[in-house]
């Protein structure tokens, strides 16, 4: 079945909320082990391992910050002693602090490319090394971009330029991975459902004009994607980017 995670160990950064709390579960409701990972939202990390302790696998989740390396190595070396290697990783934890280009600090700039970017390196760097220990799986890792990385909008310089950043990222590993079993593959999701979606303003008349449907996603659709990518079913899929976006980009 290219739908069954069974024996499968997965790791989801950002997975106590939107987007990587529906992976987390999805994955985990198909039989994989799931950690999810959370920065500092205590109530949600708890509504979310209360969750994920009903469904019939082992969970767990765990709390660091993406953009602490040391932090990042140590977590992954306890999940491979604790659970076994892991095979499978979701790069969703991201943050965003829009501001106009002009007005923007350094140190705003900065931290969206710390979480977003070097974020997403430091975990695929050490999810992968824990993969090619493991000679009979391989590995599927999926990061999470955006449209804005294609289409850009004002407001989002940072944002937008940490989102490009994890499109290369996803490209260059693919190529780099691919001969060693483990697969890359990015999703750039549209308007979906999600705190990120909420700390913007503006959106709701893009929404009903750039859509097809004129809605926003639910993370359920896009966490839809993001399991046929760290599925078998996805096997001969490396190195693509898959927009979810309702035709916002075209």
């Amino acid at each position: 079945m290219t739908d069954d995670f069974d024996g499968e160990v997965a790791v989801v950064t950002g997975g106590t909320r939107g987007i990587g709390r529906a992976v987390a579960e999805q994955l985990a409701e198909r039989g994989a082990t799931v950690v999810a990972t959370y920065h500092d939202d205590d109530e949600a990390a708890e509504q979310t391992a209360a969750a994920l302790a009903a469904l019939p696998t082992e969970t767990a989740v765990e709390q660091f910050d993406v953009a602490d390396f040391d932090a990042v190595a140590a977590t992954f070396e306890t999940v491979t002693e604790r659970y076994g290697h892991p095979t499978i990783l979701v790069n969703n934890a991201g943050v965003m602090d829009n501001g106009l280009l002009l007005r923007m600090t350094p140190e705003r700039w900065q931290r969206v490319i710390d979480v977003n970017l070097t974020g997403t390196f430091y975990c695929t760097r050490e999810a992968a090394k824990q993969m090619l220990r493991c000679d009979d799986r391989g590995g599927r890792i999926v990061n999470v971009a955006s449209v804005a990385a294609q289409r850009g909008w004002a407001g989002q310089s940072n944002y937008a330029a940490s989102k490009a950043g994890v499109l290369g990222l996803t490209r260059s590993a693919a190529r780099e991975l691919g001969g060693k079993d483990i697969r890359v593959n990015a999703v750039a999701p549209g308007y979906t459902d999600t705190d990120l979606l909420a700390s913007s303003s503006g959106h709701e008349s893009a929404v009903e004009t750039d859509t097809a449907s004129g809605r926003v996603a639910t993370p359920e659709e896009i966490a839809d994607v993001i399991r046929f990518l760290a599925s078998d079913a996805a096997s001969y899929v490396n190195g693509e980017v898959v927009r979810v976006d309702d035709g916002l980009v075209l």
